[in-house]
């Protein structure tokens, strides 16, 4: 009995091995660009390797289904004088969602046949700052700046036909100067129902809801904090418990001081990570599909980093200015930046 046990845990010991993802050493990477004039585009959908959406600031949703070769491009007007700068896109089912930045705030369900405006808000403190749907495309969510003291947050139950915002008194209370920041469309991550969120500004915090928007419990993190361009800009989690937060100063990009930081108890906690070393400011961050939570990539005006160790140390593979990131798989990403879209393919 004692030699069978023994070959039982040796089996699952070489086992285990055997599965462990060894990540990739990746010391520099191409994009290939497309432009996209007069747009900056700071929110992307993507559907596959060749088909992808974009969210531009002059109301241009943007679409190509042959990998960047051609788009279609729709532009949407409001009252025919007002042009949405859209920084928020999302999809559910065959429809896209974008929300516009700014006073008033404008949120489009737009079909390959007509195009409807579902959501309205007026309020000179109105700014959405990105917009996600739930795995089942039924939930879906947007932030925003304060109009009050507590963070703007609107929800959907029906396909994103009608949007209700929840009132303050079923959320966290804001600090004066706490925000989000409209960077990448990145601001917020869902797993299964679990929604987390991020702030900047006054206070850099986690906001979290593990009922689809219902209910919210609010953490501090370590991230630099105290005025309007720090704090966090992009959050990702790899599992409902290790996450990472990216963001800094955006008024001093170069700074890399207390700009990144992971948890491993679902947002309760963090923990600042490469501390005054690569890389500095950046408004987005993501995990690499099916790499175990080892591979991160990091964008921003700065440039593009790569982790292969969870966040805790990086290297700069390009200098490339990109405000976002999305990927399709392991080894390919769809990237938006100023009057551009980007395609990466990893070995």
């Amino acid at each position: 009995m004692k030699h069978f046990l023994l070959f039982i845990s040796f089996g699952i010991l070489l086992t285990s091995c055997k599965n462990e993802y060894k990540p990739r050493v990746i010391n520099n990477i191409t994009i290939q660009e497309f432009t996209i004039d007069s747009t900056s585009i700071r929110a992307i959908e993507v559907i596959d390797k060749n088909s992808m959406y974009y969210a531009g600031s002059k109301g241009d949703i943007g679409f190509t289904s042959d990998a960047g070769k051609n788009w279609k491009i729709k532009n949407i007007h409001f009252q025919d004088t007002i042009i949405p700068h859209f920084r928020s896109i999302t999809k559910s089912g065959e429809n896209i969602f974008a929300l516009s930045v700014g006073n008033p705030a404008l949120l489009y369900k737009i079909s390959d046949k007509k195009i409807d405006l579902v959501y309205t808000e007026e309020h000179e403190k109105a700014f959405y700052d990105a917009m996600k749907f739930f795995a089942d495309d039924k939930y879906g969510i947007a932030v925003g700046d304060p109009t009050d003291q507590c963070p703007s947050i609107i929800l959907t139950s029906d396909r994103g036909n009608t949007w209700t915002k929840i009132p303050c008194d079923k959320l966290p209370i804001f600090e004066n100067g706490e925000a989000f920041f409209a960077a990448s469309n990145t601001n917020i991550k869902i797993i299964n129902n679990t929604v987390w969120i991020v702030s900047g500004g006054k206070k850099a915090r986690m906001l979290k809801s593990t009922d689809k928007g219902q209910t919210w419990s609010i953490y501090n993190t370590p991230i630099v904090q105290g005025n309007g361009p720090q704090g966090i800009y992009s959050v990702d989690f790899f599992d409902e418990n290790n996450g990472i937060v990216i963001g800094g100063d955006y008024s001093k990009p170069e700074d890399n001081c207390k700009n990144k930081a992971i948890t491993s108890d679902g947002g309760k906690t963090w923990e600042i990570v490469s501390d005054n070393n690569n890389p500095n400011y950046k408004s987005c961050v993501q995990y690499v599909p099916n790499t175990n939570g080892k591979e991160v990539f990091a964008v921003g005006k700065t440039g593009v980093s790569f982790s292969n160790d969870g966040g805790n140390t990086w290297k700069e593979v390009s200098k490339d200015s990109y405000y976002t990131i999305k990927f399709v798989d392991k080894n390919t990403a769809w990237l938006a930046g100023h009057e551009k879209i980007g395609k990466l393919l990893l070995n």
